[in-house]
C-alpha cells in the first residue's frame, strides 16, 4: 500500500450524537411512533486506536467477553465488566501495531495481527491458552509471493510532465505510474472452514492460512481509478497537465467478514489521500473464497475502516463522516453519528463500536479518549 497505511494520528471528537436508522415523522402522532433511537453505552475507554473487536462465542454478558485490539497501545485485551481491561497480548515497539482480530467459531483460539513497519514484518499470531502462541510471517510471503506484483497502479502511459508532477510531490506520494509493491499491514482476520482469512491493507489482498502456517493467496482487490479533477488537482498541487487523467490507485483491505453461504464480505479504504479530498470512495466487496471472485456492491463510504454482518443488514464504519452507516441500494444510508467511528462487530443480537481517541494533529498527542461501546435498540 503507498502512502495511505492507517495511521492512528486522526482527529476524532469524542462527543456521541445519535441519530435513527430510519427517518421518523417530524410530528408523530399517537397511532404512529418515532423510530426508538439507538442508545450508546460505553464499555470502556481506555483505549486510544481500537482498530478491531471481537466476541467469544459462549460468553455474551459473561464479564462481557469483548475484547479489542488497539493499535494505539499495541495490545490485545479483554474488557472486564468494570470497563478495565485485561492484557491477552501484546506487541511493543516503537512504529508496531496490532489490529485485526477474531476468536475462532469454536472459542478456543484467538487470532490476532501484528506489524513491525520499522522492520517492514508482520505476523498473524494464533493464542490458545494450553499451547500458546504460535506465529506465522506474512511479511515472508508478501516479499516471496507480492501477490498485486503485476496489478498496474497509477496513470497509465503518463506523460513527462505528469511524471515530474508526482515527483515533485515528495518522497512520501505515490509515483505517477508504478505496479504493486511488497508491503504488508495486515488489517483483518476472520476464521473461513479450515484457514485464516488476513485483509492485508499494505498487500491489497486477502490470504489464506492454514493452522500449520501454509499461507496462499485468495484474491488481489482491484485498483480504484479516479479521474482527476480541476479541483482535485489544486487541492493537490497539482499542474493543469494532471486534469482528466484517471488515476489507478491502490484499494487498501480493512476487513473481512464471513457472510452467508461462506461469501468473504471486504471494505477498502482506497490508496492515496485517507480523507475524503478525492470524494467518498470507500467501498464494500463481496469475494468468493473458492475462485477470488470480486464483485463491490457498495460504494461511496467515507473512510470504511470496518463492517459488521447482521442478517441481511451490513454496518459500516465511516471514519471521515463519524459515523455507522448501512448499505442500502449501494450506498451509504447513516445509522448512527458517533465520532472517530473506527471498527464494529456484530455478534448474537450485540452491535458493538470502537472510537478512535482524538488527538493533537500537530503534536500528534492524544487530547481525549477513544471507547468501545454497545449499540442498544
Amino acid at each position: 500500500m503507498r502512502t495511505s497505511r492507517l495511521s492512528i494520528a486522526v482527529v476524532a471528537s469524542t462527543t456521541i450524537a445519535l441519530v435513527g436508522a430510519t427517518g421518523a415523522s417530524a410530528h408523530p402522532t399517537t397511532a404512529t411512533k418515532a423510530p426508538r433511537a439507538p442508545r450508546v453505552v460505553t464499555l470502556t475507554d481506555r483505549v486510544i486506536a481500537p482498530f478491531q473487536i471481537a466476541v467469544r462465542n459462549g460468553y455474551i454478558n459473561h464479564d462481557h467477553g469483548v475484547y479489542v485490539a488497539d493499535g494505539g497501545t499495541q495490545t490485545v485485551s479483554r474488557i472486564r465488566s468494570n470497563g478495565t481491561l485485561s492484557t491477552v497480548a501484546t506487541f511493543p515497539g516503537k512504529d508496531s501495531d496490532v489490529a485485526g482480530l477474531a476468536w475462532s467459531r469454536a472459542g478456543r483460539t484467538l487470532a490476532w495481527t501484528s506489524t513491525d513497519h520499522a522492520k517492514g514484518e508482520s505476523w498473524l499470531n494464533l493464542t490458545r491458552s494450553d499451547v500458546g502462541t504460535r506465529r506465522f510471517s506474512l511479511s515472508d510471503y508478501e516479499k516471496s509471493a507480492n501477490p498485486d506484483g503485476d496489478v498496474h497502479y497509477g496513470i497509465k502511459n503518463p506523460t513527462q510532465c505528469q511524471i515530474d508532477a508526482f515527483k515533485k510531490l515528495g518522497p512520501d506520494a505515490p509515483p505517477a505510474s508504478y505496479t504493486g509493491i511488497k508491503d504488508s499491514h495486515p488489517y483483518s482476520v476472520v476464521q473461513w472452514g479450515d484457514y485464516w482469512v488476513v485483509a492485508d491493507a499494505g498487500g491489497n489482498d486477502l490470504v489464506k492460512v492454514d493452522n500449520q502456517g501454509h499461507i496462499s493467496t485468495l484474491a488481489v482487490l482491484p485498483p480504484q481509478p479516479v479521474k482527476i479533477t480541476k479541483a482535485a488537482a489544486a487541492a493537490n498541487h497539482l499542474p493543469s497537465c494532471v486534469v482528466g487523467a484517471t488515476y489507478a490507485f491502490e484499494p487498501v483491505p480493512t476487513d473481512v467478514e464471513v457472510g452467508p453461504h461462506g461469501l468473504l464480505y471486504v471494505t477498502t479504504l482506497p490508496g492515496g489521500p485517507e480523507d475524503p479530498s478525492l470524494g467518498a470512495r470507500g467501498s464494500v466487496y463481496v469475494v468468493n473464497g473458492y475462485t477470488g471472485q470480486t464483485l463491490r456492491i457498495a460504494t461511496g463510504f467515507a473512510g470504511a475502516t470496518n463492517l459488521a454482518l447482521a442478517g441481511r443488514t451490513i454496518f459500516v464504519t465511516e471514519l471521515f463522516a463519524g459515523r455507522i452507516s448501512t448499505v442500502h441500494q449501494g450506498k451509504p444510508r447513516p445509522f448512527l453519528t458517533l465520532p472517530g467511528a473506527l471498527s464494529v462487530e456484530y455478534s448474537a443480537g450485540h452491535l458493538y463500536a470502537g472510537t478512535m481517541a482524538p488527538m493533537d494533529q500537530k503534536t500528534g498527542k492524544v487530547t481525549g479518549k477513544g471507547r468501545v461501546v454497545e449499540i442498544r435498540r
